[in-house]
């Protein structure tokens, strides 16, 4: 059996047409070089070079070899190639899972911050709700996935706290006399409430949150996103559940009141989901060890 080593020194021999140039190329000595072309001719049982005194020429079956040898010997040196770049980051792609609420409070400006050190790697987004977040990582659709809680996983499946942050009720400028007293849970039953679908974790965190209270979460509209909630607010369809931090602008503007309750809503948090069995690029590491970096990540 052919050493596959012969074919790569075949191919700087036939490219360099000399013996002496291809042992300095390749760093080795000629006798060396030489001795491993004739062991390859014996083994194919043809001649492969024409040997002259002005260096070596490849013979009709030389030139068939290279035909076949050099592509796949650059296909080789393309793969060193690319494996370079994407050990020193100057290439590779990174697909991500993100719940709406997780991109806006912390992962957009995580992807700034990564895009502004590493503007070669390719970052692809896919939302997802965190039940879909955790089907996307069992089915290795993507390397790691940010998701709002609550979220149930099991192994091979890990989740790392990387912040919180709290919900308040929202009403636009028409339940302005409704805000300005406190209340408690049971006396929203009779007022319309917006909410995202059934099948999202923070459709779950609510039920759950009446729940505790020993009252069912009736909503009356139902939302695709978190960001179409706070327009329907504001334009008085109904309140809502939104998060703090994402209120601002609008409370800024006076387009929207905060409903004080006597029960808080709990915080949840923002949690980094991996898959165990999933082995992730340089990048795709270099990404995560950003997302850690979060000042209030314990």
């Amino acid at each position: 059996m052919v050493i596959l080593d012969y074919y790569r020194i075949f191919y700087y021999v036939a490219q360099y047409k000399s013996f002496t140039k291809a042992a300095e190329a390749l760093d080795n000595s000629q006798p060396n070089i030489t001795r491993c072309m004739n062991l390859l001719e014996n083994e194919l049982g043809c001649r492969l070079f024409v040997r002259s005194n002005r260096g070596v020429s490849l013979t009709p079956e030389g030139e068939t070899l290279f035909h076949y040898v050099s592509v796949g010997y650059k296909q080789i040196l393309a793969g060193e190639k690319q494996l370079r770049k994407e050990r020193n980051l100057e290439e590779g792609l990174i697909t991500v899972g993100a719940s709406e609420i997780a991109l806006r409070l912390l992962l957009l400006d995580k992807l700034e911050a990564f895009h502004e050190q590493y503007p070669h790697i390719q970052l692809q987004l896919l939302n997802c709700s965190a039940p879909q977040a955790v089907r996307s990582l069992c089915d290795h659709l993507v390397d790691f996935s940010v998701i709002a809680t609550p979220v149930k996983i099991k192994k091979p499946l890990t989740k790392i706290p990387l912040s919180s942050f709290r919900e308040i009720l929202i009403g636009g400028v028409k339940y302005s006399s409704f805000a300005e007293t406190k209340h408690h849970l049971y006396e929203l039953q009779e007022l319309p409430i917006i909410s995202l679908g059934k099948e999202t974790s923070t459709r779950q965190f609510h039920q759950q949150f009446f729940m505790d209270h020993n009252l069912t979460f009736r909503p009356e509209m139902t939302a695709a996103t978190t960001d179409q909630i706070l327009p329907m607010v504001q334009h008085n369809l109904g309140i809502g559940f939104y998060p703090k931090k994402l209120t601002s602008h609008a409370f800024e503007r006076k387009e929207i009141v905060e409903i004080p309750l006597y029960e808080s809503l709990p915080e949840r948090e923002i949690c980094l989901l991996q898959n165990s069995t999933h082995s992730l690029s340089l990048a795709a590491q270099k990404f995560i060890e950003l997302l850690l970096q979060h000042p209030e990540h314990p």
